[in-house]
């Protein structure tokens, strides 16, 4: 199936309602967390279509990278912002996100987290393909250049930086894959 054909369905399965979601690498891990106030479903298909997406059209992210999407569905608006302050410090720690701005640490939650729902969004046999580090490395480093570019052309903030430096450090496992 045309990867196009298959996102578009994949996105059917992830949830409409409000809530809090992560943007996820071909390896699985998070490399953006964000909110909804309108429908996951929704905001995560602006970013993957480049629709009124920030991170996309400041080169923040490369929508060829994005694999998965986690979501957790929060009915109360007061525990959106809280809940993506923690999963944001809690996935930074990891590896850094390129969310840019750095939200404050909340601490514990003082409510349950939810469930976490996890869609693909890209087929299994082209999440391989894009894994080969043949593949994987040029692109990375394109993207790189682009939000390089896009700093010292257009936009010179540390946001942007602090989302270069989250691209450079994957860049070096991309490389050392790349060796191997």
């Amino acid at each position: 199936m045309d990867p196009k054909e298959f996102r578009k369905q994949a996105m059917k399965d992830l949830t409409n309602k409000t809530g809090v979601y992560a943007l996820c690498d071909l390896d699985a891990i998070p490399i953006y967390v964000g909110q909804s106030t309108d429908g996951i479903r929704a905001r995560v298909q602006r970013h993957l279509t480049s629709a009124r997406s920030n991170i996309i059209a400041n080169r923040q992210i490369d929508v060829w990278e994005i694999a998965y999407v986690m979501a957790w569905p929060v009915e109360a608006q007061r525990q959106i912002s809280v809940l993506e302050d923690y999963l944001f410090h809690r996935f930074d720690k990891q590896l850094p996100l390129m969310n840019g701005k750095i939200p404050n640490d909340p601490g514990a939650l003082d409510f349950s987290l939810p469930e976490v729902e996890t869609v693909s969004v890209m087929a299994e046999d082209e999440i391989r393909k894009r894994l080969d580090s043949a593949l994987r490395l040029p692109r990375q480093i394109e993207q790189y250049q682009r939000l390089v570019d896009y700093i010292q052309n257009v936009k010179d903030a540390e946001h942007l930086k602090r989302s270069l430096q989250a691209h450079f450090q994957r860049l070096i496992s991309y490389h050392n894959t790349f060796l191997a």
